[in-house]
């Protein structure tokens, strides 16, 4: 079964990204790959808590009705908890279907250590580190958090900061919200060429191409 990622590039879209990493290959010693997913977790603990918040919330209009007014309700027990447990599973379907919500409740900071930890479950995965001069680059998106990380071996960590990826993360954001996946990443792959060549990660005259220069893609 395709990558639900896949549909989102064409075959063209491809061509191009591969193109852009090959050029800004040229410049450089650093070995870029690209990597987008879906989504970096399932965020159960989020959909649990729109399951549980739907069910309270209807237990307590139940309770509520009952204290503070003089509404008769032809309820007994059972009833009012089958229908506590009916909004208990609307809420895990609304929150499983509604990315927004799942958002919500997942919280900023859920969501960030997931896609940390993807980002280097990936790292690992393609084999980033594996190059003479540990000049591996990792760019990675995943879509459902809206986030992107790029992730430097220790050959080019000695050259460049964190915060000098910020313009290559921002492209891929804004171009995102624009629903131009492969022109974002395009664009932020030529910046990443052009930040390495000015920051001294030199490309030598026997240099090979260690890492393949596709996309990467995957749904986790």
């Amino acid at each position: 079964m395709a990558s639900s990622v896949s549909r989102l590039f064409l075959e063209q879209d491809l061509k191009r990204i591969r193109e852009s990493v090959k050029e800004a290959e040229k410049k450089t010693s650093g070995e870029i790959v690209p990597f987008v997913v879906e989504q970096s977790d399932d965020y159960e603990r989020a959909i649990w808590r729109g399951a549980s918040a739907a069910g309270v919330f209807a237990l307590a209009v139940f309770l509520g009705l009952h204290t503070f007014t003089e509404w008769w309700l032809p309820f007994n027990m059972p009833v009012v908890l089958l229908v506590a447990l009916a909004a208990f599973g609307c809420g895990m379907a609304l929150t499983h279907y509604i990315a927004p919500l799942r958002r919500i409740l997942a919280g900023g900071a859920l969501m960030r250590h997931r896609v940390s930890q993807r980002a280097a479950e990936a790292f690992l995965a393609e084999e980033v580190f594996d190059t003479r001069d540990r000049t591996g680059i990792l760019i990675f998106v995943s879509l459902f958090e809206r986030q992107v990380l790029v992730v430097g071996d220790s050959g080019i960590n000695e050259r460049v900061k964190q915060e000098e990826w910020d313009d290559v993360v921002q492209t891929i954001i804004q171009c995102i919200r624009r629903g131009s996946y492969a022109d974002g990443l395009v664009e932020a792959i030529g910046k990443c060429g052009t930040l390495l060549e000015r920051r001294g990660v030199e490309r030598r005259s026997d240099d090979t191409d260690e890492l393949r220069d596709e996309l990467r893609m995957s749904d986790r």
